[in-house]
């Protein structure tokens, strides 16, 4: 009889003590972009005692979305009005890994001051690097094991642009080792190795009302061909992604350049909504000299800061009423509208279930269902406000409220059988 090496079974168990490398949320809107994720399925219910916070940091203020990975937790926040700040937490007990600042304080117009002067993008990481944006219209990019500055671009100071009056909001997107990102009033690719700019689309106006971009882009497969489709204040357009060729472009209508949602993309349609204004699905079609997108419906449906999900042909949207509804993509028919909850909410979706997380600090859970409202549950999960995106990895929760981070878990008697 062999006996088991003691050193191999400790590499054994630790190995299996680690998260798995699919477990992360590296993004703006999780794994995909899309608000959706795979994995444990959620609880059955949802009420106080469902959740277990397994730790709480005290933080500056900021609203960008925390991202997870295998071992930390990356968060921003804006420093005493003069510094924006990155820290990395240890995702098992929070305590800090290594933070990272730079010169990055902006003031907006006194009409959106009820949101705040601070950082609000979402990072972006690629397994080795952190793709940072700052309000000033920079990029930066910091090693995740250390925190040391990679590189840096001012895109204000390049292009002469001057820093947005409502600062820099696009979350950025990492792709194949590139960064794609809504700066210096156009939309830009950068090597993601060098900070390079290898090219630069769709430069838009100067001016309070039409520059400095507030949506965040995608990549997606359209009629066959993968591309960035980009929501400007405009007009949404898709790009080709070696050269940054607009493909096909149609305006979209709102009220002061307010297109702030995330393009939604539904095989070869993207639905969007703007505020104070309409909800749309565009539908791609080829023919004669390229492709050309045509608005296929519209409906009253006034979306506001809220990204939807998709599910089963449908799509959950967040209203500036603070209401849910939900419309029937094939025509845009609004199968049900709830009653008012908060001003935004943050959603993520696995399988027929959206929890959404709302700026009072309130976690939903929510049954996709297109006959009706269906609110199963709901958990207070923040004191401060919560303007940041969640992020859910696995049965962890990271919630960041104005003034915090916390990370929470499912406790084991809150969960439901696969199958059930």
């Amino acid at each position: 009889m062999t006996r088991q090496c003691p050193t191999r079974l400790v590499i054994i168990f630790s190995l299996l003590a680690l998260p798995a490398a699919a477990d992360t949320w590296s993004q703006w809107r999780g794994p995909a972009r899309d608000g959706r994720v795979e994995g444990a399925p959620w609880p059955a219910k949802l009420g106080d005692s469902a959740l277990e916070r397994l730790w709480r940091v005290p933080l500056g203020p900021g609203y960008s979305g925390p991202l997870v990975s295998r071992d930390l937790v990356f968060v921003t926040e804006t420093h005493d009005k003069r510094a924006e700040v990155v820290r990395a937490l240890d995702r098992r007990t929070g305590e800090q890994r290594w933070v990272h600042e730079w010169p990055g304080a902006i003031s907006v117009p006194f009409f959106a001051k009820s949101r705040g002067d601070w950082i609000r993008a979402t990072p972006a990481f690629d397994g080795e690097t952190l793709f940072v944006a700052g309000m000033r219209d920079v990029l930066v990019a910091l090693e995740a094991a250390s925190g040391r500055e990679r590189w840096r671009i001012d895109f204000a100071a390049r292009y002469d642009t001057g820093a947005p009056d409502f600062g820099l909001v696009c979350s950025p997107l990492v792709d194949q080792g590139a960064v794609y990102l809504q700066a210096a009033n156009s939309v830009v690719k950068v090597a993601a190795a060098d900070g390079q700019v290898i090219w630069r689309a769709l430069e838009g106006k100067s001016g309070m009302m039409s520059a400095g971009a507030f949506s965040s882009p995608v990549i997606a497969p359209l009629l066959g061909t993968r591309q960035l489709v980009v929501q400007t204040r405009e007009k949404l357009a898709g790009l080709e992604l070696s050269t940054g060729k607009v493909l096909w472009e149609h305006s979209v209508p709102s009220y002061r350049g307010m297109n702030i949602l995330t393009p939604t993309v539904a095989g070869d349609a993207i639905f969007t909504s703007s505020y104070q204004n309409k909800s749309w699905l565009y539908r791609l079609e080829a023919g004669g000299p390229g492709v050309t997108a045509r608005e296929a419906w519209s409906n009253n449906a006034q979306g506001y800061m809220s990204s939807p999900v998709i599910i089963a042909g449908h799509a959950y949207l967040h209203l500036g009423n603070g209401r849910f509804t939900c419309i029937r993509l094939s025509d845009g028919e609004r199968t049900w509208t709830s009653d008012p909850f908060g001003k935004y909410a943050s959603l993520v979706a696995q399988g027929n279930r959206i929890l959404a997380l709302d700026e009072r600090g309130i976690l939903l859970l929510i049954q996709a269902d297109p006959a009706a409202f269906q609110l199963v549950g709901q958990a207070k999960v923040a004191e401060e406000e919560t303007w940041a995106h969640l992020a859910i990895v696995g049965d962890e929760l990271v919630v960041r409220d104005l003034k915090a981070i916390s990370a929470f878990r499912w406790r084991g008697e809150a969960r439901f059988m696969p199958g059930e």
